[in-house]
């Protein structure tokens, strides 16, 4: 009886929990509801970059070549650069 007992008061007690957190979701449901939406602005666009330059190039190269050659844990003189695009 007494394992009975305890096996539906946790039951209950989950169930209970349950209905309060779906009662406070449509609680929280109608009190956002009551204020407008507001709306956002659309971002200015950036001006298109030509693909084909590249403003930082020898940077970008460096960079690249630094992680690439602490990732397989050489030296940076060790990497050639065949080519680098832009994708």
């Amino acid at each position: 009886m007494s394992n009975a007992f305890v096996c539906i008061l946790g039951i209950g007690t989950v169930f209970a929990g349950l209905i309060c957190i779906i009662i406070l979701c449509k609680l929280m449901s109608l009190v956002c509801g009551l204020f407008p939406e507001k709306k956002q602005e659309a971002a200015p666009k950036a001006p298109a970059a030509n693909s084909t330059a590249i403003a930082n190039k020898q940077e970008i190269v460096a960079a690249v070549c630094a992680a690439i050659a602490e990732d397989i844990g050489t030296d940076v003189k060790n990497i050639r650069v065949v080519s680098f695009k832009k994708a």
